[in-house]
């Protein structure tokens, strides 16, 4: 008998230890005495599907689309972004230098007349106090303009009665008698008493002038006080500070000014915008303009692959209007969409700068079964997607695509589905890897994700 030798047996030692420590995916079976044995798996039938469980869906970031009839062949799609037009955008400078106090913050919501900041401009002050005091100079214009009236009228009929009485004495001097003296001296008087209601009457002409100009001043500080708050929304309080109001409802886009900063004339503080206003800007090639048409009816998607995250991005319908001039060196023309204000106000996805397509519906086309492009992954030479198996929805089918014409984002696919299944987008990548080269086999995920051939 030949003895092993120590070398030998150590090696046949550690192979057995490896057979007993062998990954528990092999079938063990009871012998006649209990004891637990290892036998040989039976191989699994030859499927196509694959087993994906809660956990693995999870893990693996598994989601999927359903297949749509759309007319992928007829649809045109420009890339773009949203903007906010000129109109949707207002800027609330200051009208006079001076201190700011801010009111509010960026990203707060305003309605019309709240108060965005108050400026303490010494120009200001300025202007109320002259407005005050020129008020005040016309309102006593009045009473000293009755004075005087009053003094005219007095003098008035003092120069009449002198004039009667030099008729009266020259009536007595014709009779032969009077006196000389006297009747000089009620000339002398009625001369005096003239210059002086010349001198009143003068004095009221210079008056009356002087009134005209104050309120026409007023008028005019009033008009420029007047004119300053409406262009920026602002009203006077009692202490003279200029308070800037919103005069339409927006949202605080940016503040330019610390609080409390001493600013310019003219420098920008507070910019506000109007969300709901935004528009969509794109460009088509100029040998698509004669495939679409101006005021034709388009929406806006989002530039989310379909099946992870698009359900939660309903899309835009809108208005489309072609640029009336064209840019030769790119052979391009900008489209922009007017959106559905409704619509608008209900999505949630869409801001100025978000990138999104317009989709246009070319005449003529025809809806087709079609799914999203991202579901479909290459194999080697081989087109596949992952259908969740309608009788099981914790298995999916690995099978190849027939594929037809495709937009860039759906793609047409001629059989193997119906409407309403779902195909894998999210993790079909990991799919293939685990199923590449073993199709039709079937196999099976653990929840860590690692993948086996066979079933459980």
């Amino acid at each position: 008998m030949i003895v092993p030798s120590t070398r030998l047996r150590g090696v046949l030692q550690i192979a057995l230890l490896f057979a007993a420590c062998f990954p528990a995916c092999t079938r063990t079976e009871s012998s006649p005495t209990g004891a637990q044995k290892p036998t040989e798996e039976t191989k699994p039938a030859i499927t196509n599907r694959v087993d994906i469980p809660s956990a693995v869906r999870q893990n693996l970031g598994i989601t999927f689309a359903k297949v749509e009839s759309r007319p992928v062949a007829a649809t045109l799609r420009l890339p773009g972004a949203f903007e906010l037009p000129p109109t949707a955008m207002r800027e609330y400078r200051a009208p006079m230098a001076g201190r700011v106090e801010l009111k509010v913050a960026e990203s707060a919501s305003i309605a019309v007349g709240d108060i965005l900041y108050e400026l303490d401009a010494p120009d200001w002050r300025s202007l109320v106090e002259e407005i005050t005091a020129t008020e005040a100079k016309v309102t006593s214009m009045g009473p000293l303009r009755e004075a005087h009236r009053v003094h005219e009228e007095s003098l008035g009929r003092k120069v009449e009665l002198w004039k009667a009485r030099l008729v009266q004495l020259e009536e007595i001097r014709a009779a032969g008698g009077g006196n000389a003296r006297e009747m000089n001296e009620a000339r002398a008087t009625l001369v005096a008493t003239e210059a002086e209601l010349a001198d009143v009457m003068e004095k009221d002409a210079a008056l009356d002038a002087e009134q005209k100009m104050a309120e026409a001043s007023l008028r005019a500080l009033r008009a420029r006080r007047e004119a300053l708050a409406r262009a920026v929304g602002g009203d006077v309080e009692a202490t003279g500070t200029l308070m800037i109001r919103a005069v339409e409802p927006a949202v605080v886009a940016a503040i330019h000014s610390p609080n409390g900063a001493l600013v310019a004339q003219g420098a920008d503080v507070v910019e506000t915008v109007r969300g709901e206003a935004i528009r969509f800007r794109a460009r088509a090639l100029q040998s698509d303009l004669l495939r679409i048409q101006d005021g034709a009816k388009v929406r806006v998607v989002t530039a989310a692959t379909p099946g992870r995250g698009e359900d939660d991005a309903t899309p835009i319908e809108g208005t489309l209007r072609i640029a009336p001039v064209a840019d030769a060196t790119s052979r391009t023309a900008e489209v922009l969409v007017e959106l559905d204000r409704a619509q608008v106000a209900k999505a949630a996805w869409d801001r100025a700068g978000v990138a999104a397509s317009v989709e246009i519906t070319l005449a003529g086309g025809t809806d087709e079964l079609a799914i999203p492009a991202a579901a479909i992954v290459r194999d080697g030479t081989q087109s596949l997607i992952f259908r969740r198996d309608p009788s099981n929805p914790e298995k999916v089918i690995r099978m190849e695509a027939d594929l037809g014409v495709t937009d860039g984002r759906w793609t047409v696919i001629q059989s193997g589905v119906k409407k309403g299944d779902e195909i894998v987008v999210g993790g079909n990548y990991q799919l293939m890897l685990a199923t590449s080269g073993s199709a039709p086999k079937g196999g099976h995920f653990h929840s860590d994700g690692t993948y086996h051939e066979g079933e459980d």
